[in-house]
């Protein structure tokens, strides 16, 4: 049995895949380390979601947690990472990494680069092609992550984080139209 923990509603195409093979339970709330020995999950994926795992809930699981970042990590950690990419040109692309203790520094399992026609992809349209990659990038190597035949491996460099604030704060009250290609964003910002 798989555990998905998310909060966002882009998680309807990840469990409809997973739900093909696998006997899915989707969780909203703040997991805890009775609930995880209650359902003993063969593995648990964190793909968008709201909550902080506690450290408890980790040394529980050790490599059998996983989360699904939408940045080339160690890039982009945290908030809003695919509309920081094009903010800063940063590599853009998809991480798989093993939960661990701090906000998405665990170690790689997969990743993935993606490109963008700048002129031509919205924000929303390079957020929907992330949000495929993701997907079709675990549905792909899921026997192999559930086997144990990845090896994780350390983040190298330092990469960068942001908050939630810091995109408020950069914005300044402005509101971002996520319909506009990437190239408007870049001046609008």
């Amino acid at each position: 049995m798989i555990l998905l923990l998310s909060n966002n509603d882009n998680v309807k195409l990840l469990k409809d895949r997973l739900d093909k093979d696998y006997e899915v339970v989707l969780y909203h709330d703040k997991i805890t380390p009775e609930y995880i020995k209650e359902l003993n999950p063969e593995i648990v994926i964190s793909y968008n979601y709201s909550h902080i795992v506690k450290e408890d809930v980790i040394d529980l699981l050790g490599d059998r947690i996983i989360n699904l970042h939408c940045s080339l990590l160690p890039w982009n950690k945290g908030a809003s990472p695919n509309i920081w990419s094009f903010i800063e040109d940063t590599p853009k692309g998809v991480t798989i990494h093993v939960l661990e203790k701090g906000l998405d520094t665990g170690r790689l399992l997969l990743q993935e680069e993606v490109s963008f026609d700048e002129d031509t992809e919205t924000l929303a349209s390079s957020y929907n092609k992330l949000q495929e990659t993701i997907v079709d990038l675990l549905c792909s190597n899921f026997e192999d992550i559930l086997a144990g035949n990845i090896v994780p491996v350390e983040q190298k460099g330092e990469g960068s984080y942001h908050k939630t604030s810091d995109l408020k704060a950069l914005l300044s009250g402005r509101e971002i139209d996520y319909n506009m290609t990437i190239s408007e964003f870049k001046k609008f910002i």
